[in-house]
């Protein structure tokens, strides 16, 4: 940092030293904890247990990596919103998008313990969709 005087250290379009060094050790970071791969394949994880609850309110299962959604038929129209309150009234945060969809976006270094255990919970608060 002894480097760096006053007026080297940005500008709107110029260089950033520590932004530098940030960027590429989080870069290192995702190589080597092999992030991406562990995205994929919990991603695959996360879409094929989604299917195996067999809802009659999810209507679509899709997404790529750990960015996923589901959406939901429901003749609430707030059904989405309603569910994401009950993922968050037991630990679960997910985003209604659109008015019928769920975004998932869990963190890169999730586990299939993890996974499973989300899976567990929408699948339960899919069981209040039905008192709706």
């Amino acid at each position: 940092m002894m480097n760096i005087h006053p007026g080297e250290h940005g500008s709107s379009y110029g260089g950033n030293p520590l932004a530098c060094a940030v960027a590429i050790a989080a870069l290192t970071v995702l190589k080597e904890e092999k992030m991406a791969e562990n995205a994929e394949a919990m991603g695959k994880l996360l879409r094929s247990e989604l299917a195996k609850i067999n809802s009659p309110f999810i209507k679509t299962i899709r997404g790529k990596g750990l960015l996923n959604a589901i959406v939901i038929e429901h003749e609430n129209k707030d059904a989405s919103w309603d569910l994401c309150l009950a993922l968050k009234d037991r630990g679960l945060l997910a985003k209604p998008t659109h008015g019928d969809k769920i975004r998932f976006a869990p963190p890169l270094l999730i586990n299939r313990e993890q996974v499973l255990e989300c899976v567990q919970i929408i699948d339960d608060a899919l069981k209040t969709l039905s008192a709706l």
